[in-house]
């Protein structure tokens, strides 16, 4: 067994602000709980919420590491006395809630899963935060069924890349929305049915013209703002509409008699806040509905680009310029 070191290099949140504010630090290896893995990481996804905490309007839930990150995938190096379904040596991706930015980090054993062989270092640390979300509000909250038809805002983020493939893998139609023709492109070739320029053309109008008047059964939606009515307006009676994000605002002014004429259900959640118990039911689900999917190479994530963890800051830099298509990730 590897003599672990007493300090490692993470990436730390020096004040709120902007992508400089990300700087190594050197700290003590987190202490292993009971039913914790100690992983040391080769790679960990960027996401939304890593840039929200860092700019000072998300932060960590109590308990948790200040350190931005919300997963990873890596090697288990040491493993607590209650630890059953884990040994030192395997190769793991996990949920964490927070800590992912560093060269080592506890993940509960509950949520972490094996990689499977289909994947590289580098997709297995860009899955487990966006399949969860992915899973637990399209699939879980969201209900989503073959034959239904699911709308897709921000089509080509990480998070709607793999709604695109998951909701195609469970015999669902997805239109997706996107700010560009490659953007565009890069879901079609996923596999969306249709994907709509939001801004060369109205996504309601669209949606209701591809679903031949009907509606969206089911609209994900990472905007909010203005969207959240015009949502009302694109899906279909007694569709659902769920909340994952607010980029467009959380705020609006909105008709609800909308909500009531069309029966539409409108709901939302976050992923870290969630009790372990949450997320480890979550990754039951996964494992045994998503992962042979993933094992099979039907799904796997949408790669945009990688970048040495002293780098953290100019993954942010390409997460805020919205270029991106698909899954941001550092390399360890």
């Amino acid at each position: 067994m590897e003599q672990l070191p007493a300090q490692m290099t993470v990436i730390a949140i020096s004040k709120p602000g902007g992508p400089e504010v990300l700087v190594p630090e050197t700290r003590p290896l987190p202490k292993v709980g009971p039913h914790d893995l100690l992983v040391k990481v080769a790679s960990a996804g960027v996401n939304r919420p890593d840039v929200a905490q860092r700019s000072g309007s998300y932060p960590p839930p109590p308990g948790a590491s200040d350190l931005p990150g919300l997963e990873i995938a890596g090697e288990v190096v040491a493993i607590g006395d209650r630890v059953t379904h884990h040994k030192v040596g395997d190769k793991v991706m996990s949920l964490v809630a927070g800590g992912g930015y560093a060269q080592y980090c506890i993940a509960p054993e509950s949520h972490a899963m094996p990689v499977p062989a289909s994947l590289s270092v580098a997709e297995a640390g860009a899955l487990p935060e966006t399949l969860m979300t992915v899973w637990h509000n399209v699939f879980e909250r969201g209900g989503l069924k073959a034959g239904e038809t699911l709308l897709v805002h921000g089509g080509s983020s990480g998070i709607g890349t793999m709604a695109v493939q998951l909701a195609k893998a469970f015999g669902a139609k997805v239109i997706v929305t996107v700010g560009s023709q490659e953007k565009a492109d890069a879901c079609l070739k996923l596999g969306a049915d249709h994907a709509i320029n939001y801004k060369t053309a109205d996504f309601v109008a669209e949606t209701k013209r591809i679903t031949g008047g009907a509606g969206a059964d089911l609209i994900l939606d990472m905007v909010g703002g203005d969207y959240i009515e015009r949502n009302f307006d694109a899906a279909a009676v007694g569709g659902r509409i769920v909340q994952i994000a607010f980029l467009g605002g959380s705020k609006a002014t909105v008709d609800f008699t909308k909500l009531m004429i069309k029966r539409l259900y409108h709901t939302g959640s976050t992923l870290r806040p969630r009790s372990v118990e949450d997320k480890a039911a979550m990754v039951a689900a996964i494992s045994d509905k998503v992962l042979p999917l993933i094992e099979a190479g039907k799904v796997k994530p949408l790669m945009d680009s990688s970048f040495p963890l002293e780098q953290a800051a100019d993954a942010h830099r390409r997460m805020e310029s919205s270029h991106h298509i698909g899954k941001i990730v550092l390399l360890l």
